[in-house]
């Protein structure tokens, strides 16, 4: 939501990691891209642009969970992804 139209569709996130520790939840995850200036997009200025999306997207989970979590998010590329019918079932696209 905070891309707009600025990122084409070819961008999903992939949970790579969820962790519960009491009420504590820790949460790595990854937004795949296809290509690099994808990523610059995402990543914004020095990294601002990638630091709001993770601080709103923990508030987001933090009231939907109803407690803290811990958010850490990368930005990656794969080039050519969403062509790629295996990794599209493994990330749950049929």
């Amino acid at each position: 939501r905070l891309v707009g139209d600025e990122l084409p569709y070819t961008c999903t996130v992939i949970i790579d990691q969820f962790e519960t520790e009491g009420a504590l939840r820790r949460i790595f995850a990854s937004i795949l891209v296809d290509r690099d200036n994808h990523k610059a997009m995402v990543l914004g200025k020095a990294g601002s642009k990638l630091k709001r999306i993770g601080t709103e997207a923990r508030q987001d989970m933090e009231r939907l969970f109803g407690g803290p979590v811990y958010l850490e998010v990368f930005v990656k590329v794969r080039s050519g992804w969403a062509d790629d019918a295996g990794l599209l079932r493994t990330l749950g696209y049929d």
